[in-house]
């Protein structure tokens, strides 16, 4: 009996071959399921697309200006030594942006830090030395002759701190700390901004909003040096470009420097020629002004740039001269031919300085 019993349950395996089967085919069926759920998946692409193009943008931005800035960025306490126009500018604006928490001025010119604390463009006024100690940052506004003794003195002194300069003369500056042990921490930065005006009385808020700052010789600071040093230039509002430091000086030289030296000597040429200074009150025109208004640029400032950067400032103004000769030869022998052309030569500006 058992025999037979356990041949009949020989079909009943047998039988359940096919309901083995079947949930191979519900498996089956299970499979267009999931493909259907493929769609879905799809679906949600679009709206993850969506978020890209602002992040594409916002890479862009962050590449050109500030590698590190984001919404989580922290202010941070910022030293400004030298509380004159780019200072006392960069305080106002730097405190408004939000990228300083806290502006401590530093300057050697006791009136002058009273004043930065009564127009409160900064929050307090110390020595150079707690200065440095308080700071994560410190901008060094000064004269560039007092540039280059005094930024070995505070690299000496700093930890993490990241130290700029915003003078106007690079190399001399740059070649004084090359080999000091702590140059990743500084960057050369010279913003493109200013007025013929000085002290803390001539800081105006949005100075550099637009203009051009250069940074030289990148490759000697350290990666948050640098950093550090766009997010600030992003918060002025300054798109930021590249060049080494013999480079800038060069270029100084021709598009700023020989603009200064042409404007004091036309204001000495009208002083030692137009004796009669209600004359030249009266007749001055828009021309006249707008050429002649850097002549009240401070000396204290400009006397040691041009020192600094002789070299190059000879040979500009050797061009300089030489072209004002080719201009008086055309109008002392009445050739109004080669004074037309050289006017015209002169106008291919306007394809730069686009109005």
């Amino acid at each position: 009996n058992p025999q037979p019993a356990t041949c009949n349950l020989q079909p009943a395996v047998c039988n359940l071959q096919p309901a083995t089967r079947y949930p191979q085919s519900a498996t089956c069926n299970l499979q267009p399921a999931t493909r259907n759920l493929q769609p879905a998946t799809r679906n949600l692409q679009p709206t993850t697309r969506n978020p890209q193009p602002a992040t594409c943008i916002l890479t862009t931005h962050i590449t050109q200006k500030s590698p590190i800035f984001s919404s989580k960025f922290n202010s941070m306490n910022v030293s400004i030594v030298g509380l004159g126009l780019i200072g006392g500018s960069m305080a106002l604006d730097l405190k408004k942006s939000g990228f300083a928490s806290r502006v401590i001025g530093v300057d050697i010119n006791q009136q002058h830090s009273k004043q930065a604390l009564d127009l409160k463009l900064v929050d307090e006024v110390l020595e150079l030395d707690q200065a440095i100690k308080q700071s994560e940052l410190l901008v060094l506004a000064v004269p560039v002759q007092h540039i280059v003794g005094l930024l070995p003195q505070v690299l000496d002194q700093v930890d993490k701190q990241v130290v700029i300069d915003v003078g106007s003369t690079k190399q001399i500056t740059s070649d004084s700390v090359r080999n000091h042990p702590k140059r990743v921490n500084y960057v050369a930065t010279h913003p493109m901004a200013g007025t013929e005006y000085s002290g803390p009385t001539a800081a105006i808020p949005d100075l550099f909003r637009g203009k051009i700052t250069i940074f030289c010789d990148p490759e000697l600071s350290g990666p948050e040096s640098i950093s550090r040093a766009r997010r600030l230039y992003d918060h002025l509002g300054m798109p930021v470009i590249e060049m080494n430091s013999k480079e800038h000086d060069l270029h100084a030289a021709y598009v700023s420097h020989i603009s200064h030296i042409s404007s004091f000597a036309l204001a000495l040429t009208v002083l030692k020629k137009e004796k009669d200074t209600e004359n030249i009150f009266n007749l001055a025109s828009g021309g006249f002004d707008s050429t002649v208004r850097l002549a009240k640029s401070s000396a204290a400032m400009w006397t040691p740039i041009f020192t600094q950067n002789a070299e190059n400032v000879i040979s500009v103004l050797d061009t300089y001269i030489a072209e004002l000769q080719q201009i008086r030869k055309a109008i002392e022998h009445q050739d109004s031919s080669s004074l037309t052309e050289i006017i015209e030569e002169a106008n291919k500006i306007r394809r730069i300085l686009k109005e």
